[in-house]
């Protein structure tokens, strides 16, 4: 890593911090915070959903998942798509009645405040988990430059005395992201997680399109060799339409499990939620949520090609540089990306994709810890208190709530190190174990008027406990586990209410 590299990516995270110290201005109380004031135009809004929605699981594994595979992934995006639709119908309307600091307040209105604090429970456990997940795919592309960095074992050895390099690198990294991403969501809210996620999307979209260049100019027969290459081994394939449950990313599993999956994460998560509350009314979240889809979907097709482009190049023209990211045996798809950065971008131009991969990554982080902070002040918190404190107690609740969070998924990101090669299945897989069961609830609440507050933590248990015998005992695919744990908790409810004749409305 050069001077030039480090003092782009420097000046990237300082002025991030800054942007946060900027907003912190304006904050007098938890709804600027967390909500803006809802003065946030919608294609802020948009740029922020693509944003949060892009981690480095996605600008890491899935050029990885193309490498290693084809271009199958594409069907799931497709997924996302209905999904979308499927939210502006059911969903969105309903957040703008009244004023929602979260999703789950929602919940509680319909069932009472069991049910919100069960489903908010499960939106935070969630949450730490997988973004901890993304916040270790951030560390290894950090590790992966400072490797080629001399004196890092003198450093690894004064910070870290015990532990062999690479893993004392990856821990250092992923502390190094965390305390910058804590630092500016601390001081900016979602004012600052918003506009930054909008800069960050211009910064990621400027280098992976760098990364594009370079990598089909390494290749001398350009665009036209890799279409020969790459079509001939089968890398184009865009639909596999096996039937087998146990199968990802085949065609079903991708449009039906992805609907839902989305439908579930964009839909009932106060990560994604929050931003429609950000605009000024329904129309502007809509607008924002449909337009944030089309974007995505040319992204994933762009990161896809990335890892068709590093497969031709690395099977035709560099096989002995392979070997750098095969560790037992086994190529790690996750680090081909990181390595060829470090290893054929000029000077400057390093910084700048780090900085891409950095955005991508301290987008989806910030954006969770303070949907995170809303969530446990606004669902738990308050309620605790009878709503009596001062805003500016509150407001500094919520804030130190943030830095709890960033603990907690530091946490998970160091106990992950020992993990998966390929860390968008753990991602995803995480979501979908519990979201379905929120979806089923929200879904409860939406399309029944019957189902009481009994019968609705009765369906969300037995989802849970469904959930974990489908995710133990089965080899069936996480790309079906929402639709799986929603039918379950929606089924379950009905059971209960039929049963046991709940009334709409009975306490909780």
């Amino acid at each position: 890593m050069r001077a030039l590299d480090l003092i782009v990516l420097v000046a990237y995270l300082l002025g991030t911090i800054l942007l946060g110290a900027y907003f912190s201005r304006a904050q007098r109380g938890v709804r600027d915070y967390f909500i803006t004031g809802r003065r946030i135009p919608w294609w802020a809004v948009m740029g922020s959903i693509v944003a949060t929605e892009t981690s480095t699981v996605s600008l890491i594994s899935v050029p990885g998942f193309a490498y290693g595979a084809d271009l199958t992934f594409l069907q799931l995006v497709v997924g996302y798509l209905f999904g979308r639709l499927a939210i502006t119908l059911l969903f969105i309307p309903a957040y703008f009645r009244g004023d929602l600091l979260t999703v789950y307040e929602i919940l509680g209105r319909r069932f009472g405040d069991s049910v919100r604090r069960l489903a908010s429970a499960l939106f935070l456990v969630t949450r730490s988990l997988a973004d901890g997940f993304r916040l270790f795919a951030t560390g290894l592309v950090l590790s992966a430059l400072l490797l080629v960095m001399p004196g890092t074992s003198a450093i690894v050895a004064r910070w870290l005395p015990g532990l062999e390099p690479t893993t004392g690198l990856l821990v250092l990294s992923v502390l190094a992201i965390a305390a910058v991403t804590i630092a500016y969501t601390f001081l900016g809210g979602m004012s600052a997680v918003i506009w930054t996620d909008v800069i960050q999307l211009v910064i990621y979209l400027i280098g992976t399109g760098f990364a594009a260049t370079i990598a089909l100019d390494r290749i001398p027969g350009g665009w036209n060799e890799v279409a020969q290459v790459a079509g001939t081994a089968g890398k184009f394939r865009l639909f596999d339409f096996s039937l087998s449950l146990s199968r990802d990313y085949t065609f079903w599993s991708g449009v039906i499990g992805g609907a839902f999956l989305t439908t579930a994460t964009h839909g009932t998560d106060q990560l994604m939620v929050q931003r429609y509350l950000c605009t000024r009314g329904p129309r502007q979240a809509t607008t924002a949520l449909l337009v944030s889809g089309v974007v995505v979907f040319a992204q994933f097709v762009l990161f896809l090609l990335i890892g068709v482009m590093l497969w031709v190049y690395y099977t035709t023209y560099a096989p002995g540089d392979i070997a750098a990211f095969t560790v037992g045996g086994a190529v790690q798809t996750d680090r081909i990306l990181p390595h060829f950065i470090v290893t054929h971008f000029p000077p400057g131009i390093v910084g700048l994709v780090l900085a891409a991969i950095f955005a991508a990554a301290m987008s989806t982080l910030s954006s969770s810890l303070n949907s995170s902070s809303a969530a446990l002040l606004a669902d738990f918190y308050m309620p605790l208190t009878g709503h009596a404190r001062s805003e500016r107690h509150y407001l500094a609740v919520s804030r130190w709530a943030t830095v709890g969070w960033g603990v907690v998924q530091l946490g998970v990101a160091i106990a992950a190190i020992e993990l998966s090669t390929r860390v968008v299945d753990e991602v995803l897989g995480i979501a979908s174990f519990t979201n379905g069961v929120l979806l089923g609830t929200f879904l409860l609440g939406t399309l029944t008027t019957r189902i009481g507050p009994r019968a609705a933590l009765v369906g969300i248990v037995a989802g849970i406990l469904f959930m974990l015998g489908i995710r133990t005992f089965t080899p069936i695919s996480w790309q079906w586990y929402v639709l799986i744990g929603s039918s379950a908790t929606f089924g379950a409810a009905w059971l209960a209410h039929a049963l046991a004749a709940d009334p709409p409305g009975a306490p909780a």
